[in-house]
């Protein structure tokens, strides 16, 4: 089956507090989205690349990746206004069989991740990379009282890559466009009850959100 990357680098960085991209931040002597694309780029499992982009970044985006080589197809196509817009627009950009979805932001991607997930592909139609919870998670109601707790085993961190069978998530996304509470593309199945496989992750595959994230992910990458 033919399998696309898609990396996502057209948020807002709001929650970082600086007034520019993260993913175009210097990470280690290297921007942050490289560390995704170049995993991707190697990964003989995905079989090109789509990024998404805001349009403010397109000039600087083409400057850096033109002074690279990719053996992979790599096509820039820009994003909406929300995630769901910007994967939506990443799926009607390939005909691919397979989409393996993942925030530039998580610079500590293991090509593992994608394969580990590929291998699921034939049973389900969704495989995504999480963590087990350190924590006990309280569930509160909108005046943060709280209402129950999860199971701690039966509790999962969501990650990227995610993964998913291209057709049924295309078809999810125009289902539930106006549906303002998706903030990963797995709750889209979810709300058709398919069955999703937790792929292992671990601790250090964070998302840079805050100034104090791109620190840490700056010690991690000097230890892996």
């Amino acid at each position: 089956m033919k399998t696309s990357g898609i990396l996502l680098l057209a948020g807002n960085s709001t929650r970082y507090n600086k007034n520019i991209n993260k993913n175009l931040e210097m990470l280690n002597k290297q921007y942050v989205f490289l560390y995704s694309l170049n995993v991707f780029n190697k990964c003989n499992l995905i079989d090109n690349i789509i990024m998404i982009i805001r349009k403010e970044d397109k000039m600087i985006i083409e400057n850096i990746i033109s002074k690279l080589n990719f053996s992979k197809s790599l096509k820039l196509v820009f994003g909406g206004d929300t995630r769901m817009e910007s994967v939506y627009n990443a799926i009607t950009n390939t005909d691919s069989d397979i989409v393996v979805i993942h925030d530039a932001a998580r610079p500590l991607i293991k090509e593992k991740y994608i394969s580990d997930g590929l291998l699921f592909m034939n049973n389900y139609n969704g495989a995504i990379t999480g963590i087990m919870s350190k924590d006990t998670i309280k569930i509160t109601n909108d005046n943060k009282e709280i209402m129950s707790s999860t199971k701690r085993n039966n509790t999962f961190i969501a990650q990227t890559p995610q993964i998913f069978n291209r057709k049924l998530l295309l078809k999810l996304h125009e289902k539930y466009q106006n549906d303002t509470g998706i903030t990963d593309d797995a709750m889209l199945l979810e709300k058709e009850n398919y069955l999703i496989k937790i792929i292992d992750g671990d601790y250090t595959n964070i998302k840079i959100t805050t100034k104090e994230d791109f620190e840490i992910a700056k010690q991690f990458l000097k230890i892996i």
